[in-house]
């Protein structure tokens, strides 16, 4: 068994061959490029039990080589993903059902009659690929690059395979994402964990790729560091999932969704205060920003507009063709695994990333609440806009961890709360400005804000 750590970015056929000439890969490259023609079939049952268990059953032919590879269930953190790797070397092109034995087999298939596993779906490539020296100090780091081009085919369905993946086969984890933005500075990179398996599986089943990854377990003894790294990791992770599907079919949701996780990480960005200090967080907010200000208003007029959502897709299709995406993404990764926000922050800065969340956010929901002054936009509606950074910080931690909060109705307030959002964000209209009146009355009204306040 060996540990895969990769990183995969969607690429177009341009860049492809971009990157074959780029002079950072030439640089590096220690190996040159050796070419390889990749057959592969995956296995499942017909109902679908590999997927259900989060594992890949494939058989490869390389050249002359037959190769029986099983990847189970690993994790994925925005992109960067690792997952337990097995493989048999095979005389023939035959699945070989006693290598699957206990020592590999996950538990949750114990069960599972394996001569009911078939061939599936194909993904036929030719990959370009070479190692590259990618030094970080005085620690040595290998990492091989593969260029990938081809087809996931099912039946009478296919889909264009061309990505760039950046496997470590030496060094930190870092390294891949470093190489990757340094990459990404000049060339549309899109960061997308999906693998080649969930690919076939999508074209299969549309509805099969997961878009919801596990939400957080933020506990009330956690540090504040630790409760803002694992939200913002979820974010940018499920960010990366839409983006993809998005892409994939156009659904307007999705990109509702999108522009939503975007704010969040925002909101979140600018509620820490000296647990991140602003010259720490300021090149990610500006990123942030330049992608809200294009895509909220768009995401606010489609909402009536049916023209609006139809061109859409297209107009997401010139985002990602743009460095832009994947420029934040990937540098976003970076920042998170190595705590950024941290680095530079005092003594008041620290105490505070160390705090656990139930005693930072009281007081945070306390003090933002006051400063709200929610009376005041009950008489002037019209200036309810200006807050809603104010109401997105609230909102957000209200999102993922209202639980850790020992105060009745706060499943209510985040509820009351959203439709304040909601109406502060639409046109101004008499029939608008009443509703924004009494719904700011029906917040200042709840238990739960009333307790906020006089924390």
């Amino acid at each position: 068994m060996q540990k895969e750590t990769e990183i995969k970015l969607r690429v177009s056929r341009e860049t492809l061959a971009a990157l074959r000439e780029h002079p950072l890969l030439k640089k590096r490259n220690k190996s040159g490029w050796e070419r390889h023609e990749l057959m592969n079939q995956y296995f499942d049952t017909p109902e679908r039990d590999l997927a259900g268990a989060k594992v890949a059953l494939r058989l490869r032919r390389d050249g002359e080589e037959v190769i029986q590879t099983l990847k189970t269930r690993g994790q994925s953190i925005a992109g960067l993903s690792e997952r337990n790797e097995y493989d048999w070397h095979l005389p023939k092109a035959k699945l070989d059902l006693k290598k699957l034995d206990g020592e590999c087999w996950p538990e949750a298939l114990a069960e599972l009659d394996k001569k009911t596993l078939k061939a599936i779906f194909t993904t036929d490539f030719v990959r370009e690929r070479a190692e590259i020296a990618w030094g970080r100090g005085k620690s040595k780091v290998v990492i091989e690059a593969a260029l990938d081009l081809g087809h996931v085919v099912v039946g009478k369905q296919k889909e264009e395979i061309c990505e760039l993946e950046l496997e470590l086969r030496e060094g930190e984890p870092a390294a891949l994402l470093e190489l990757a933005a340094e990459l990404a500075a000049t060339l549309p990179l899109m960061p997308c964990d999906i693998s080649k398996a969930e690919r076939g599986y999508r074209l299969h089943d549309a509805n099969s790729y997961a878009l919801s990854l596990p939400a957080p377990q933020l506990t009330a003894e956690m540090p504040l560091d630790d409760a803002f790294a694992a939200l913002s990791w979820h974010l940018l992770g499920s960010s990366q999932r839409l983006a993809e599907q998005y892409r994939f079919n156009g659904h307007w949701r999705l990109l509702q969704d999108w522009v939503e996780n975007l704010a969040e990480l925002r909101a979140l960005l600018s509620s820490l205060g000296q647990a991140a200090p602003r010259q720490s967080t300021h090149d990610l907010r500006v990123a942030l920003d330049a992608l809200l200000e294009d895509w909220r208003p768009l995401v606010q007029a489609g909402l009536d507009d049916e023209d609006v959502r139809k061109a859409a897709p297209e107009q997401f299709l010139e985002e990602l063709q743009d460095p832009r995406w994947g420029q934040f993404s990937l540098n976003t990764s970076r920042w998170l695994l190595a705590r950024s926000w941290a680095a530079e922050r005092n003594t008041r800065g620290n105490r505070q990333g160390a705090a656990q969340l139930a005693s930072w956010l009281p007081r945070l929901l306390g003090e933002e609440s006051s400063s709200l002054q929610l009376q005041r936009y009950q008489q002037q509606p019209e200036d309810l806009a200006e807050q809603l950074p104010r109401i997105e910080r609230i909102q957000a931690w209200l999102h993922h961890a209202r639980h850790v909060l020992e105060i009745p109705e706060m499943d209510r307030l985040y509820g009351e709360l959203n439709k304040l959002a909601q109406l502060a964000n639409e046109p101004i209209t008499e029939e608008a400005l009443e509703a924004r009146k009494q719904q700011a009355i029906a917040v200042y009204q709840n238990r739960a804000w009333k307790t906020l306040l006089r924390l």
